[in-house]
């Protein structure tokens, strides 16, 4: 289906220059030089990087802000929530604690494949980026497939969830389900308002919200301490879940695979630099920092809030506890009301994952239809009206709404496998890449480079993910009420939806319209550059010289220009 790319410029890499010349090109040139070498030899996208990085609210983040966004992006609903479904499935503490320090291990063997890449090419889009770069044929395939994740898959209605059920708790109301959607609902449309009309105010929020998160994580981490140390009076036992920690482990792969998934989703946030890079101050160096060190600092406070919860209950109480397992084990150590009073912390978390999400999310949406692979691209790449992607903001909303509309319970299990699972197809794919384009592009400049051991370990693991789900279980269930392998179908289906989009827009439309595609580039009133299509119509040529070349040649067709796949203008 795809076929990797070829630098049309890498003669001069191999062939033509001297070993000091690729020795330069490789080390010898200054930062900004090595990105726009590497930019103009692989060509990710049809902008150059000046295009790319023209409009928007320019280069605003700085190291703190860059750290805090990616670490408000991780520390959202998951170390508050998964831990109770990852002990439910795996079976024992030791098995849940192993695969938080797995995840750990992926997640920075993740990091330092995505440094590679982000540091080659420091533009907004993350994986978007890195495919188009190596996956160049089908032209666009690979634009569209990522697109498909990232807009339908990619959406905030779970920590809107827990935002909205962790409140009502705090507040001791007993709120109906549609209450309940409700104050879901107003929490991620003030998000998208706040990011939209006061962008550099939602900066400010969400940094704020994740200094909150790291204190409270600190909290919770402290407090288990105390209770190992025997000192708490209301857990008698602290130590008893450590006593045999693997009996009752589950013996299915498909288990831990299900249970890696949402422990991974708890790390996911540490690829939200790179969808933000446009608007990064210094994006090589502060990438390099902000990356491992927010890492990091998860990492460490999520293994040891995790035996902050075994600490005070057992992986029983543990594994059904639901979605409020930190409101749980506060509970359990001070009584009911600080648990409502840290239930509004776990709120403030989940609001502050949704903020940096979006965020984060709005900046891919508007990459994609900066690329004209939407309808309408440009409204929906528009920073109208105060610099912010509006467009991309609103593309965000839209599914984030609809995604709501389901019933709560297992529908958010089911929701987390999903989303993880075409997010892992991704991620094989952009790693499988970078071996290619360090066997066929040696010489292209590489500001940071991954040990390739360690990017093999992140492809094992990546390769695991994808087939492991579709190993029977013990029971013949999976973590829901579903079928144990229909999260990982309807994933694949979302990209494959991917593919029939590109063939109707590539192939089919034109076809039938007896015309080609072709591109030129538009700039918006607010400076963002965009990809246009138009239409050229077929026409025969009578003079045999060039029919002798090509039995057809292109006539521009002066009616339609179109700014996406299937909306236009007239000109």
């Amino acid at each position: 289906m795809f076929s990797l790319f070829r630098l049309r410029s890498f003669s001069w890499l191999s062939s033509n220059g001297s070993k000091s010349d690729q020795e330069k090109a490789a080390g010898g040139l200054d930062v900004h030089q090595a990105v726009l070498e590497a930019d103009r030899l692989a060509q990710p996208g049809e902008l150059t990087f000046e295009e790319n990085t023209a409009g928007g609210m320019q280069r605003h983040l700085g190291l703190f802000s860059t750290t805090f966004l990616i670490i408000g992006r991780m520390i959202g609903t998951g170390i508050f929530s998964a831990p109770s479904s990852i002990t439910a499935g795996v079976g024992s503490v030791g098995a849940a604690l192993l695969l938080w320090v797995l995840g750990l291990a992926l997640s920075f063997a993740g990091v330092f494949v995505w440094l590679e890449f982000g540091c080659m090419f420091p533009r907004s889009g993350g994986e978007k980026v890195y495919l188009e770069a190596v996956y160049r044929r089908p032209k666009r395939l690979a634009t569209v497939v990522f697109a498909m994740q990232a807009v339908f898959l990619q959406f905030s209605a779970a920590p809107c969830i827990v935002f909205a059920k962790n409140l009502l708790l705090a507040v001791n109301v007993d709120a109906t389900e549609m209450e309940q959607r409700l104050l879901a609902l107003s929490v991620i449309v003030f998000t998208t308002s706040v990011h939209t009309f006061l962008p550099n105010w939602g900066v400010r929020i969400q940094n704020a919200l994740a200094s909150i998160k790291v204190v409270f994580l600190c909290f919770i981490v402290v407090t288990g301490w105390v209770v190992l140390s025997g000192r708490v009076k209301r857990v008698e036992d602290p130590t008893a879940s450590f006593r045999n920690a693997f009996a009752g482990s589950a013996t299915s792969s498909n288990a831990y695979a299900t249970a890696l998934f949402k422990v991974l989703n708890s790390y996911s946030g540490y690829t939200t630099a790179a969808y933000v890079l446009n608007e990064v101050k210094r994006p090589v160096r502060t990438l390099k920092i902000a990356g491992p060190l927010s890492l990091a600092i998860c990492g460490t406070l999520y293994i040891f809030a995790n035996i902050a919860y075994f600490s005070a209950a057992t992986p029983t109480q543990v594994g059904s506890s639901g979605v409020t397992v930190a409101a749980y084990f506060v509970s359990t150590v001070f009584g009911d009301t600080a648990k409502r009073v840290l239930s509004v912390f776990v709120a403030l978390s989940a609001l502050g994952n949704t903020m940096t999400a979006t965020f984060a999310q709005s900046r891919v949406n508007q990459e994609l239809a900066k690329e004209g692979i939407f309808p309408y691209s440009r409204f929906w790449a528009s920073s109208w009206p105060c610099k912010a992607p509006s467009g991309g903001l609103l593309l965000h909303l839209l599914p984030s709404i609809l995604i709501m509309t389901i019933p709560f319970g297992a529908a958010y299990a089911f929701l987390l496998d999903v989303e993880g699972y075409p997010t892992s197809i991704l991620h094989l794919l952009v790693v499988l890449g970078l071996f290619w384009m360090r066997y066929h592009a040696p010489g292209i400049p590489r500001p940071f480079r991954v040990w390739l051991p360690i990017a093999g370990f992140y492809a094992m693991g990546q390769g695991f993910l994808i087939v492991a789900p579709f190993l029977r279980p013990d029971d013949g269930k999976g973590d829901t009420e579903l079928v144990y392998w229909l999260y990982a179908v309807v994933g694949m289906g979302v990209l494959l939806s991917g593919v029939v989009y590109w063939a109707v827009w590539r192939k089919l439309v034109p076809l039938m319209g007896r015309f080609r595609w072709v591109e030129r580039k538009g700039t918006l009133k607010d400076g963002t550059v965009v990809t246009l299509y138009g239409r050229e119509r077929r026409t025969k040529v009578k003079d045999e010289t060039q029919a002798s070349r090509s039995s057809s040649v292109l006539k521009i067709s002066p009616k339609t220009l179109f700014a996406g796949p299937f909306a236009g203008q007239t000109i």
